[in-house]
């Protein structure tokens, strides 16, 4: 094969030109480099984009791209791993291989590797194509054999860290490296097959956008109706300014529901990243709701003014499809095969990378990313390196991981330049778990309890008894203005919303839960807020999502039966602005509700039970919950050392990335298959097509094109959605993304209870 005639890549249909194999070796490399520069791993990671596809320098593989171009595309078919997977490991170490190995399937396991490297050295089946691939390749870029073995960061090496806190180490700095080469590898080809060079935003100035933050915030303060409460909110405010320019680590802000404090966590964040050069702000929330009413906020506060052309500086970001997703093509011609893995291949490249300074986040996107062992997911891990990860809403994160989430967070404020804010209403107690013991806790607020007897502005009443049902606490909602339901389940949400519909007299009636698309509940939620400032009647009834961080004033709330910090989170929405003497909160334990049967929310409920209830203690009492949160822990964890995803951390250390995906699940039961709906025939074009650029393997689209669908995204469960799509009301998109075919209730949206065709959709 002569030389300089090496490609990555097919023609572009934009410059006509193939990709030269040179040339994105070299460019993935370049930014592979600055990638790992943030956390000092440069030079490996620069090393193993350099050479992740080495394998394609085969004359096998140029002659097979030629072929699969002549007749319009698909994949080439030709394993082109093996020989960059040979050089990781002859100049680095076993598992940095795995980086190379795994760049298009993911990260194997040691075994596999292993397995799949002796295929490559002499004697095994690979062994000629290897040999070939790097002497074509040696020849145009001759730094694929380094002068020296490339060492790991000095950190993990050190000899007085424990063995397995050295194999934890080890895994993260592998995911960080897998990162940033997917990453580079993904931008520089997206940029060939776009005609454009690699989009790839410079660093933020951190101390500008504070200055601009808070400035908006003075401004959006001075024009708000005044509220009893603006003096505490404040001073939660100038508290967190001051703690922003304390140490990087873990800081704690504990501030009661109403407090103020999504716009403390931002004004913490951007002035530790002023002052300590941090690269960005990841906000991450348990619910897509508080990702939607959070965005907005930041937004006008960060984003530059319409028409300047700058770029956005807030990027929201709780997609939750699954670009990674394996599909079942059994039964398929190879033609068929090839264009649909062809499909899949360029789909991946819409997968986000978080490259923006302030990142709104849901709290699943960031831990599934990482602990993922795939590369749409993982691309954007590396570029929380050198940031400010604010967790809001902490008391959210599943119990039964963790101690793999506070682990990993360990590690990145560690070895990784990254500082954690634990922002809640009800700070768990994660002092008291192994994983963070002898780990220093800055906190923000002076005095907490003095806090939260100040912002005390609701009383507690109880309905628990066996005569309890849906229909009839329905009937009592209904007999008040303004009033707000939270109810544990989409099933009861729905269930209830037509209770109330049947005993309202007055007013407006509606409903929010995940069935519904992230478009109409950011429409039903401004839509409340009118009309609540208007003093209208009106009726709400919301599954979990309503409860932390929406701003939404009810005189009244009515809450399901529900974990202890569930009930505290549902009475922030509870005479927020302190505007009446006392609102009033009703917890009731409906006979015929929906109750999760995980071991983690039993557990919760149980621990619950014992320390509030009528004649114990109210959930808002910081002492009982101190209390709480330990004993919840101790009824999962059986003998000490076990429980609380004890068993990921074990795969972790025997850097089993597969294993640790499959176990490491935020959302069990498969509770979260998106759903693409179009709500509106304005839409329909749109919406068309996206998924039309989304299924063409020949025109590759960046995250814009997944980014502009959020809206009209909603979630079902997994078999749910397996069932609509067995009988012809959904059908694949890309990943796991389906299309809705079928109807959308205009207040309940994809209503459990009114499937078109109930023998054929399966579900009840």
């Amino acid at each position: 094969m002569p030389e300089g005639q090496l490609y990555a890549h097919s023609r572009s249909s934009v410059s006509r030109q193939r990709h030269r194999l040179e040339d994105h070796l070299r460019g993935s490399a370049d930014l592979a480099r600055q990638f790992g520069r943030v956390f000092g791993a440069e030079e490996l990671a620069a090393y193993l984009a350099l050479i992740h596809d080495v394998g394609k320098g085969t004359c096998a593989w140029r002659d097979r791209l030629l072929e699969v171009e002549g007749r319009g595309g698909g994949t080439v078919g030709i394993p082109h791993k093996h020989a960059g997977t040979v050089l990781a490991h002859e100049y680095s170490q076993l598992a940095f291989a795995g980086v190379v190995f795994g760049h298009h399937g993911g990260l194997p396991d040691m075994e596999k590797l292993k397995s799949e490297l002796a295929r490559a050295l002499p004697g095994g089946e690979y062994a000629g194509s290897v040999a070939e691939a790097i002497r074509a390749v040696e020849k145009l870029i001759p730094e694929i054999h380094p002068e020296r073995r490339l060492e790991a960061p000095v950190w993990l090496t050190d000899r007085s860290r424990k063995k397995g806190d050295q194999r934890l180490g080890l895994d993260l700095l592998v995911r960080m490296l897998y990162s940033c080469v997917v990453d580079a590898d993904f931008l520089d080809t997206w940029a060939h097959f776009e005609g454009t060079g690699p989009r790839v935003r410079a660093v933020a100035d951190m101390p500008s956008l504070l200055e601009r933050y808070e400035e908006r915030r003075a401004k959006v303060l001075a024009d708000r109706q005044p509220s009893p409460v603006d003096g505490v909110r404040q001073s939660v405010y100038e508290q967190a300014r001051a703690a922003a320019c304390g140490l990087p680590g873990v800081h704690v802000l504990h501030v009661p529901t109403g407090g103020a404090k999504t716009l403390a966590a931002g004004g913490f964040a951007l002035r530790h990243a002023a002052v300590h050069g941090k690269r960005r702000v990841i906000l991450a929330v348990p619910y897509i709701s508080i990702t939607e009413q959070n965005a907005a906020v930041y937004r006008d506060l960060l984003d530059p003014e319409p028409g300047s052309g700058e770029p956005a500086v807030v990027l929201e970001h709780h997609s939750a499809v699954d670009l990674d997703k394996s599909e079942s093509w059994s039964g398929l011609t190879p033609l068929q095969r090839g264009e649909l893995e062809a499909q899949a291949r360029v789909a991946k490249l819409a997968a986000e990378n978080w490259d923006a300074p302030f990142v709104v986040t849901t709290t699943v996107r960031l831990f599934e990313s990482l602990f993922s062992h795939k590369p749409s997911s993982m691309r954007r891990v590396h570029n929380l390196a050198g940031s400010v990860i604010v967790l809001d809403e902490v008391q959210a994160l599943p119990d039964r991981l963790l101690a793999p989430i506070l682990s990993v967070l360990r590690g990145l404020v560690d070895h990784f330049g990254v500082t954690v804010l634990l922002a809640s209403a009800t700070q768990p107690s994660f002092w008291e778990l192994q994983k963070w013991e002898g780990l220093d806790r800055h906190a923000v607020i002076e005095d907490p309890s003095a806090l939260f007897h100040e912002l005390r502005r609701v009383s507690y009443e109880w309905r628990m008894g066996e005569e309890v049902t849906l229909d009839g606490m329905a009937a009592e909602a209904a007999g008040f203005r303004q009033v707000l339901t939270v109810v544990g389940a989409t099933k009861d949400a729905a269930r209830f919303h037509r209770h109330l519909e049947q005993h309202a007299a007055e007013g407006v009636v509606l409903h929010l839960s995940t069935r519904m698309t992230s478009g109409h509940r950011r429409e039903v939620i401004a839509r409340v807020k009118e009309l609540l400032a208007e003093g209208t009647a009106v009726q709400v009834v919301s599954t979990s999502l309503i409860e932390a961080g929406v701003d939404l004033d009810f005189p009244r709330v009515y809450r399901a039966w529900a974990p202890a910090e569930s009930m505290q989170q549902a009475a922030g929405r509870c005479n927020r602005d302190g505007r009446l003497t006392s609102g009033t909160v009703v917890i009731f334990q409906p006979a015929d509700g929906s109750t999760p049967r995980s071991k983690e929310y039993s557990a919760a409920l149980e621990a619950s039970g014992t320390i509030f209830g009528p004649d114990r203690a109210f959930p808002d009492d910081l002492g009982a919950l101190e209390s709480y949160y330990p004993r919840r822990y101790a009824l999962q964890q059986g003998v000490p050392g076990s429980g609380l995803g004890a068993e990921v951390e074990d795969l972790r250390r025997k850097l089993d990335f597969p294993a640790v995906d499959r176990a490491f699940q935020m959302v069990e039961d498969g509770l979260n298959t998106p759903v693409l709906v179009v709500r509106r025939e304005g839409d329909r074009a749109a919406i068309e097509d996206a998924v039309r650029r989304l299924r063409d393997p020949h025109r590759p689209c960046g995250p814009e094109i997944l980014r502009g669908l959020q809206p009209h995204i909603a979630a079902l469960p997994r078999y749910e959605a397996e069932a609509a799509e067995r009988s012809g009301l959904a059908t694949p998109v890309t990943g796991d993304l389906l299309l809705w075919d079928g109807a959308y209730h205009h207040q309940r949206g994809l209503d459990p209870d009114e499937p078109e065709d109930r023998q054929a959709y399966g579900v009840l």
